[in-house]
């Protein structure tokens, strides 16, 4: 696949992959989600790399992803490339702030719960209000919105289940 043929599958410009490609910009949460749509692979293919049979992830040795504004942090929660089709995130969300998703690869799908404050969900149009200790399942392979309507910040746990 040429620059030019991700660039157009992903919607990522060419000059911002040239630039992530050389080293010279760090990409967000959400561009490295839209590289990977625009590849067809899993989000934690382009974050780590295949290990053994047995894997443990330390929290030290966790990479933290952060949206564009700051507000949401990802952490895996199971050691990239050892699941091709199940990743495990934790994520914190600022007080009073959201989230917008971009679509994912086809037949996607999400399960969030709540560890710690509140979540609004947004998903084709519906709200979906949550509290600690509730879940929702839904498809992720349209635009979703993660929003903490709470006063102070909010943790989820996040699975991303790809279609095989």
């Amino acid at each position: 696949m040429s620059l030019d043929d991700l660039a157009a599958s992903s919607g990522v410009s060419r000059a911002a992959l040239s630039q992530i490609e050389t080293y010279k910009s760090t990409p967000t949460i959400g561009l490295l989600w839209k590289i990977a749509v625009g590849l067809g692979v899993p989000f934690a293919e382009l974050v780590g790399e295949s290990r053994g049979k047995v894997s443990v992830l330390r929290r030290t040795d966790s990479t933290i992803l952060r949206s564009l504004d700051g507000k949401l942090e990802s952490r895996p929660l199971a050691p990239v490339g050892t699941t091709p089709l199940v990743e495990l995130y934790e994520l914190r969300l600022a007080p009073r702030s959201g989230h917008a998703a971009e679509a994912h690869a086809r037949g996607t799908h999400e399960v969030l719960v709540v560890l710690t404050g509140a979540a609004r969900l947004h998903v084709d149009g519906e709200a979906h209000d949550l509290a600690p200790g509730d879940s929702i399942c839904f498809p992720a392979d349209r635009p979703h919105i993660y929003e903490n309507p709470g006063g102070s910040e909010a943790r989820y746990l996040n699975l991303v289940a790809y279609e095989r």
